[in-house]
């Protein structure tokens, strides 16, 4: 089996993968990369650390093993592109209003607190956002270093801010009724109640009529049997 056919294929390769890599070659615009793939590696000088490279060979140099995340492949032409810099775990493409995301307290104002959620920059969430209760500082309710659960209320692109609650995530209250107090009738209910209570008082009523008619013309009738057997 030749070393070709143990390389990494294009086609598997993803964005954000992470890949270790050896230095190959040096250039102005950035470095060469051996990452055991295909196709060797573009680091351009931008991608070799957050602040500005001037030199390439101030930072990096040849037969230097390097950690680097794949920033785009193009598996038809044969291109690979990387970076040193580690990205967000959650780009902004990714991130939706109503999703939730477990994150790290990093700062805490007095209109709120930053949460970092794994995005290119922390979200917020607002004071008022902090719990379902009035809350005087945010203090009082999480502290610096802690892992809270936010949900996502807003997002802006454009100026990269990401509006985060707890208080959207916080159950509502369970109201249970006393199963031991009587339920009052209502208005419908009682209106009901007298109006089939009327008309069993009319039946009983009609029925007595009836029934006492039914007496009548069954004593008519003897009578006439008598009156005709006396014939």
């Amino acid at each position: 089996m030749t070393e070709e056919s143990n390389r990494i294929s294009l086609s598997d390769i993803r964005p954000k993968l992470e890949l270790k890599g050896t230095v190959k070659r040096i250039e102005l615009a950035g470095a060469v990369i051996d990452v055991n793939a295909e196709a060797d590696a573009l680091l351009h000088i931008s991608q070799i650390k957050s602040s500005r490279v001037k030199n390439v060979g101030d930072v990096l140099e040849e037969g230097k093993e390097v950690t680097v995340w794949v920033r785009n492949v193009d598996a038809q032409k044969g291109q690979l592109s990387v970076t040193m810099i580690k990205p967000a775990s959650v780009s902004w493409n990714e991130i939706q209003v109503g999703q939730v995301f477990r994150g790290k307290v990093i700062r805490i104002e007095k209109f709120g607190v930053f949460v970092d959620i794994g995005a290119e920059r922390p979200g917020l969430v607002h004071i008022s956002e902090l719990s379902s209760d009035y809350v005087n500082s945010a203090s009082d309710v999480v502290e610096k270093g802690a892992e809270i659960e936010v949900k996502v209320i807003g997002l802006n692109r454009k100026k990269n801010q990401i509006d985060l609650s707890m208080k959207a995530l916080a159950a509502p209250a369970k109201v249970e009724e006393d199963e031991t107090e009587e339920k009052l009738p209502t208005a419908m209910e009682l209106a009901f109640k007298r109006a089939q209570t009327r008309d069993e008082k009319v039946e009983a009523e009609i029925n007595k009529k009836a029934a006492h008619r039914s007496e009548q013309r069954e004593e008519i009738f003897k009578r006439t049997l008598q009156h005709l057997e006396n014939q």
